[in-house]
């Protein structure tokens, strides 16, 4: 496939839903990019283009008509072009430093959202800076013997304890085994804070749809007391989907290909987002990243947004989007061959069109395929 030529560190899977709030080590709330799992260089045009076919596909969903379609997509793209002429002109420094503050959010995004959502205001803001490790505690711990322990919610959660199957039990001991692997993966005064916790449950987690097939872990810690819980959450990191298209990347590891991306392109990352290894009996090297389980984490809900709030939302993305490419890549080569006019939004529009209608035929294929029972398609595969 063609392209400019311009590699960034790609997000790889910049679709609408990997945008959302968390919080930042200083305590703020921020709305970044959120997903990383297919990070890796490639044309910057990629995550774009995925960004304005999800557009168009959510718009669908949503039941806009065709024109506010096309507005929409061609106002992100230009939102995109917009804010990478912006970076173009700051210095190196200013581009690090941009970020975007969620009380700026909440006050400009509010007035759009319809009436009976509720979603931006300072109540909602109040909540989403309750989601953290002791909340998680709460939801997914009891006491036993007068120690938080992980409580038995098959099939999404399963501790330790409760896991019968060897190469269950083999995982597990070695998210603690490992656990020296990702202290190291750690800057020397985070070191420090991670040294301060002791490790006294896992269990392996159901992951989201996304990431079907992938190992998923959660581990229980505690610094002074019961009081005082941390929850990590151990996610299985594969090969990047773009490592095919756009050549590998410097990482042989692919949970530290997935923090160093992610590092790169967020404003600030997760205060214990590292990498390890484990070796599966009967599955060899696994790589994994780790970070809190919940830290202030929120999405944005389209759905409940008008016409003029997703427009907003759209070009927030877009804006963090650039952001990220002009913290990787070349800012000023990007912006030149963007240029001021509109002939890339215009084609990028053309482009997500024609992917999103063919996203509608790949999913009813598969619809058509499992309704048939074609060999493999129905079939899960074990994971441990």
């Amino acid at each position: 496939m063609p392209n400019s030529g311009l590699r960034v560190q790609l997000c790889g899977d910049a679709h609408l839903l990997n945008f959302g709030i968390f919080g930042t080590p200083e305590r703020r709330l921020v709305f970044d990019i959120n997903d990383f799992d297919e990070t890796s260089p490639g044309p910057f045009e990629w995550d774009v283009m995925r960004l304005a076919a999800s557009l168009v596909l959510a718009a669908r969903e949503r039941g806009d008509k065709q024109d506010f379609i096309n507005k929409l997509v061609l106002s992100t793209v230009a939102a995109y072009r917009e804010s990478m002429a912006s970076f173009a002109k700051m210095s190196n420094l200013d581009v690090w430093y941009s970020l975007f503050d969620v009380d700026q959010l909440f006050s400009e995004l509010g007035g759009a959202s319809h009436a009976h959502a509720g979603t931006f205001d300072e109540r909602s803001m109040r909540k989403v800076r309750r989601r953290d490790s002791v909340m998680a505690a709460e939801r997914t711990t009891e006491t036993v013997g007068g120690e938080l322990r992980f409580v038995s919610n098959p099939p999404l959660q399963v501790p330790d304890s409760s896991i019968i199957d060897s190469l269950y039990s083999y995982s597990l001991g070695q998210v603690h085994t490992n656990a020296e692997l990702y202290r190291r993966s750690l800057s020397p005064e985070r070191r420090y804070l991670f040294d301060d916790y002791r490790m006294v449950d896992s269990a392996r987690r159901v992951v989201g749809v996304g990431s079907v097939g992938t190992r998923c872990y959660i581990v229980l810690l505690l610094g002074r007391d019961s009081k005082d819980p941390l929850i990590l959450q151990v996610k299985e990191a594969q090969a990047s989907v773009l490592e095919r298209f756009a050549g590998k990347g410097a990482f042989s590891n692919h949970g530290e290909r997935v923090v160093v991306g992610q590092k790169l392109t967020q404003s600030a990352s997760d205060l214990f987002l590292g990498w390890t290894t484990m070796m599966m009996p009967d599955a060899g090297h696994r790589y994994f990243y780790l970070r809190q389980f919940r830290d202030w984490k929120a999405s944005i809900d389209y759905t409940q947004l008008n016409g003029e709030g997703f427009l907003y939302y759209s070009r927030l993305c877009a804006w963090a989007l650039a952001k990220a490419h002009a913290r990787s890549g070349d800012q000023i080569a990007i912006s030149a061959y963007l240029g001021s006019g509109t002939s890339f939004d215009k084609a990028v529009l053309e482009f997500s069109l024609a992917y999103a209608d063919q996203t509608l035929v790949d999913h009813q294929s598969l619809v058509d395929a499992i309704a048939s029972g074609r060999e493999g398609v129905t079939s899960v595969p074990e994971i441990v």
